[in-house]
């Protein structure tokens, strides 16, 4: 006897993205590619909120939402870390050196691109003046100003960090508490059928797919389960 199904069930999940910088095609494209060969067919949303949206990837938990799904994971498979990151030679110690100093931060809401870091620096009563900071459009961009001597300081994620630090001889002088608000939530949209995408997500890598992972900061290479699902 044929099972009965409903219209639902063929139309595509609604995802939006919280992405940080400007999708191209080809990103877009991968992306949804990805997903679709894991056996979730998806309506991608960028930078938008849906009422619509089954899964949501957020900076931050949103209001009426609980435990995130599925947490970020950085290229050492753990929960991200900001840090700030100064030239191993500038014999910078600690943050509360940093009075004073050109300073790189990364633009956009992602919490590790500026206001952890600032706020660690806060915390050593250190407030840079406006004139103090330039603000990159990635991380990348922002140990580059490092490396080339334009600041004397500059923000990043621990683990993505961390491939470079030996062989341009950096230093983490400041590292912060793991994030675990940054990862995918559960929309008003949510059902069932977003369990598979979930489970799609949960086998994505940065690894097998740069361009996919465009979409996102540098440093997120994956996504997994968290304990409350």
């Amino acid at each position: 006897m044929p099972v009965a199904t409903t219209a639902d069930e063929f139309l595509p999940v609604v995802l939006t993205v919280d992405s940080v910088t400007r999708v191209t095609d080809v990103a877009r494209y991968r992306f949804s590619w990805q997903l679709e060969k894991q056996g979730c067919i998806a309506d991608i949303r960028f930078g938008s909120e849906s009422l619509e949206a089954a899964l949501m990837f957020r900076f931050s938990a949103p209001d009426s939402q609980g435990a995130v799904t599925l947490s970020v994971k950085n290229r050492d498979g753990e929960s991200p870390r900001p840090a700030w990151i100064t030239r191993r030679t500038s014999g910078v110690r600690s943050v509360s050196e940093l009075e004073a100093r050109d300073l790189a931060t990364v633009a956009g809401r992602d919490p590790l691109a500026s206001r952890l870091p600032l706020a660690a620096l806060e915390a050593e009563g250190i407030r840079p003046a406006p004139e103090r900071i330039y603000e990159a459009g990635d991380f990348s961009s922002a140990l580059g100003l490092l490396l080339h001597n334009n600041t004397h300081a500059a923000v990043s994620e621990a683990g993505f960090a961390g491939q470079f630090l030996e062989h341009r001889d950096l230093v983490i002088t400041w590292l912060g508490a793991p994030v675990k608000a940054v990862g995918w939530y559960r929309g008003v949209g949510w059902s069932e059928q977003a369990l598979a995408c979930e489970e799609a997500l949960s086998h994505l890598s940065r690894v097998d797919d740069k361009q996919a992972f465009a979409v996102f900061p540098e440093w997120v290479h994956g996504f997994a389960r968290t304990d409350d699902q």
